[in-house]
């Protein structure tokens, strides 16, 4: 899969990790698309990294869905930690 392949899943996997995690985040929905981005990049790079798989499946693969949501997950689980920290500050 391509890297813009990954890069719409990404902006769709950020709206459903931000739905499955809700709460007040600085930041709006762009935040939230590059969350999506990176979270979806991140799942990709993870399941070629841990799984030994070159590309995920496909676009319609639920493999690739859980990859790009759970990248997702945990950049803003980051995000959270990091800039929510600052502003309490």
């Amino acid at each position: 899969m391509s890297i813009i392949a990954w890069i719409l899943i990404g902006l769709i996997a950020g709206a459903i990790a931000k739905a499955l995690m809700p709460g007040r985040d600085p930041g709006g929905c762009l935040i939230t698309m590059l969350i999506g981005i990176v979270g979806g990049l991140l799942g990709g790079w993870l399941g070629k990294v841990i799984f030994h798989v070159h590309s995920i499946d496909g676009f319609f693969h639920l493999s690739t869905w859980i990859a790009a949501i759970v990248g997702s997950i945990i950049v803003l689980i980051l995000y959270r930690l990091i800039i929510g920290n600052r502003s309490r500050n």
